[in-house]
C-alpha cells in the first residue's frame, strides 16, 4: 500500500485541539524567560531505533503555531537509529518552545506504531499474508495511527463504521443467525459493499459459506481449527484471522492459506519511539 500524505484539512482540527489542550491561555514558562521575539534553531534527534511516521503532522504543529523553516534529513518510512539527526527547525524561539511537546507527542506515537508494525510483519514472516490494523485506536487519533501502520509496512482495515459492512457476534445475535445477518446486509447494500462476518467455530464457518459471505473472519480459533476452516472455505471467500494477536504469537499463522491477519495490538500496544528536540541556539 502506498504511503499517502495526510491532508492538512484532515489533520488541522485535531492538532488545533491538542494545542488548545496544552496552552489554555499562554505558555507561562516560555513567556517568563523570553521577553523579546528572537529567531532560533532547534534539532530533532532519534534516541532509539525504529521507523519514522508523522513528520508532516509534526511540522504542521509548528506551522499552526508560528512561521517555521525546516531542513529535513529523513522522511516517513525511513529507519532511524540512536543519535540520528532527523530535521532542523528555525522559527521564533517562543513558537518553537510552545509547539515542541505536542509535535513530539504525535511523532513519537506514530513512529512507535510504525516500528511495531514492521516488527509484527517480520515476526509473521509470510509475504502471502497481509497484516491489518483495527478500529482499536485512541479517540481522535485514528487518521494518524492508521497512517503510521502503512508507514510501517502494514495495511488498513476499514477506517470507520461507515466504511464497510462487518458483522460481529452482537450483530449476529441481533439478527438471529449468521444467515439472517448476511441476508439483511445484502438487502441493505446489495452490491456496493462487501460483507464480512465474524465466526467463532466450524459450524459458523459452514453457515457463512452457505450464506455467501465475501470475507470470513476466523475469531480466536486455534491453528488446527483454522486449518479445518480453510478447507471448508476454499476459494469461496477471503479469509481473515483475528483475536488477541501480537508479536509473540503472530508467527503461528505462517504458511497458512489465509489472506489477512488483523491485530489491534499494532495500535493499542505500540511503545513510542523516543525522539528529542535539542541544541536550541539563537540565529543572529
Amino acid at each position: 500500500m502506498s504511503l499517502r500524505k495526510i491532508d492538512k484539512f484532515q489533520m488541522d482540527d485535531s492538532i488545533k485541539l491538542a494545542l488548545k489542550e496544552d496552552i489554555t491561555s499562554e505558555d507561562v514558562s516560555t513567556n517568563a524567560i523570553y521577553k523579546d521575539d528572537r529567531l532560533a534553531e532547534i534539532s530533532l534527534y532519534s534516541k532509539g531505533e525504529g521507523i519514522l511516521a508523522g513528520l508532516d503532522v509534526f511540522k504542521r504543529v509548528f506551522e499552526l503555531n508560528g512561521s517555521p523553516v525546516f531542513t529535513e534529513y529523513k522522511k516517513d518510512g525511513d529507519e532511524v537509529f540512536k543519535k540520528d539527526l532527523i530535521l532542523k527547525i528555525r522559527d521564533d524561539v517562543k513558537a518553537l518552545l510552545s509547539s515542541e511537546r505536542v509535535a513530539l507527542n504525535y511523532l513519537q506515537r506514530m513512529s512507535g506504531i510504525a516500528t511495531y508494525t514492521k516488527k509484527m510483519i517480520e515476526a509473521l514472516d509470510d509475504k502471502n499474508i497481509y497484516l491489518l490494523d483495527t478500529r482499536k485506536t485512541v479517540p481522535n487519533m485514528r487518521i494518524f495511527e492508521k497512517y503510521a501502520v502503512v508507514a510501517g509496512g502494514g495495511h488498513n482495515h476499514r477506517y470507520n463504521l461507515s466504511d464497510a459492512i462487518m458483522l460481529k457476534d452482537n450483530h449476529i445475535d441481533a439478527a438471529g443467525s449468521i444467515t439472517k445477518a448476511i441476508k439483511l446486509a445484502r438487502e441493505y447494500s446489495p452490491f456496493i459493499k462487501k460483507v464480512e462476518i465474524e465466526v467463532e467455530n466450524l459450524e459458523g464457518v459452514e453457515e457463512a459459506v452457505r450464506a455467501g459471505a465475501d470475507i470470513i473472519m476466523l475469531d480466536n480459533m486455534d491453528i488446527e481449527t483454522i486449518k479445518k476452516a480453510i478447507k471448508i472455505i476454499g476459494k469461496k471467500a477471503v479469509i481473515e484471522c483475528s483475536g488477541n494477536i501480537d508479536i509473540n504469537n503472530i508467527n503461528r499463522f505462517k504458511g497458512l492459506e489465509i489472506d489477512y491477519v488483523s491485530s489491534g495490538a499494532i495500535t493499542h500496544s505500540a511503545k513510542i519511539l523516543d525522539l528529542s528536540l535539542k541544541n536550541l541556539r539563537y540565529i543572529e
